[in-house]
């Protein structure tokens, strides 16, 4: 049994096997209509969301299986001081597989570490979603019936944008993919995204302030909102929150088979009227999310029958624990009591980066 936190859990295979499930769910719904009778998925939903719960909520129900759990922290345990891992251990006694989102980055680590049936991180805080990056990839192969020889570009919110960084982690592994980041520099992509993914993989991209000028080049633009809940200052936050608005006077000089993608919600980032443009494909987006979802649901209970026994994610791996405590205030480590501290060597230098979230770095 297994779970996926990251989208690198999955190989570049499993993503191809998933996006061919998701195919065959679409030209042939009644064949996994009851795939999952007598299943139960548990929403576990920290953090507010429409898209992601419902589209979990969704895939369950057409593959014939039941959804409890809850939406809010507020209506959970965890509002009387409950652990995420007390309640996957909890939640494992009454479901068969867990989609959790939260606030706290690597905190669907820690579920899928204590809990006995698979977990699906749905997002936690800036670490990763990687179910919206399937989303993403399913939406491409539709558009684009491959992943190789793409320019994508990413818009907006490259600092704090959890579905950049899991996207631009699965890109890394196909062939002749350019990025081009466009943000202001408040919001540039952090650096230990460019660390471990960009150029260990020999990545190229480019950083420009500019939209106008990389748009001519794209052929996949990703838009994303600035996240008021990302932010401590609201100053700063209303300051970089209108730097970037797709319009269609702004799409003329873009290739007429761009697609242009959005994880959303957005705000204004997108004008309304730019929806009827044949390059518009984020609602597709939507859509693509229930069938991925549902193909990984199946993947993922069909694996925990053929093998129950949980894996360990920190199993071999030559981790070093408790020797340093990890600086980001946002590491579910900062709030979860008796967590090891777990730190990964990351180059040749000896530099590390916790385990958990995969942003913080240690301090003594």
């Amino acid at each position: 049994m297994r779970s996926v936190i990251d989208i690198v859990d999955l190989s570049v295979e499993e993503i191809d096997e998933l996006c061919k499930t998701s195919l065959d769910i679409i030209a042939n719904p009644a064949k996994y209509a009851e795939s999952c009778k007598g299943k139960k998925l548990a929403t576990l939903f920290y953090e507010p969301s429409t898209r992601t719960r419902l589209s979990f909520t969704a895939a369950m129900m057409e593959l014939g299986g039941d959804v409890l759990g809850f939406a809010g922290a507020s209506n959970s345990s965890a509002s009387k001081g409950e652990s995420f891992a007390d309640t996957a251990k909890t939640v494992s006694c009454y479901a068969d597989i867990i989609a959790m989102r939260t606030t706290q980055e690597g905190a669907a680590l820690v579920a899928s570490r204590a809990g006995s049936i698979p977990v699906i991180n749905a997002g936690d805080g800036r670490h990763c979603h990687p179910t919206q990056t399937l989303a993403d990839l399913l939406t491409i192969y539709r558009e684009k019936g491959s992943f190789d020889n793409l320019t994508v570009g990413f818009c907006g919110d490259l600092k704090y944008g959890r579905t950049v960084h899991s996207l631009i982690a699965a890109l890394s592994r196909y062939k002749n993919v350019k990025i081009v980041l466009i943000s202001p520099k408040e919001l540039m992509l952090p650096d230990y995204v460019k660390e471990d993914i960009l150029e260990p993989n020999h990545m190229e991209y480019m950083e420009t302030a500019s939209l106008e000028e990389a748009m001519p080049m794209l052929d996949i633009l990703y838009m994303t909102r600035v996240q008021r809940e990302r932010f401590d200052d609201p100053e700063e936050y209303e300051r970089l929150k209108n730097n970037y608005i797709l319009t269609l006077e702004k799409l003329e000089t873009a290739k007429k088979d761009m697609c242009i993608l959005h994880p959303l919600p957005r705000v204004n980032e997108i004008s309304v009227k730019v929806d009827d443009d044949p390059r518009a494909c984020y609602f597709k987006q939507v859509l693509n999310g229930k069938y991925i979802r549902m193909a990984l649901i199946l993947k993922l209970l069909e694996e925990a029958k053929k093998n129950p026994k949980r894996v360990d994610a920190f199993a071999g791996k030559g981790y070093e624990f408790n020797k340093h405590v990890c600086n980001n205030p946002k590491c579910v480590t900062a709030n979860e009591q008796e967590l090891d501290q777990v730190f990964k060597t990351i180059d040749a230098e000896g530099h590390q980066r916790c385990v958990w979230c995969d942003i913080g770095e240690p301090q003594d």
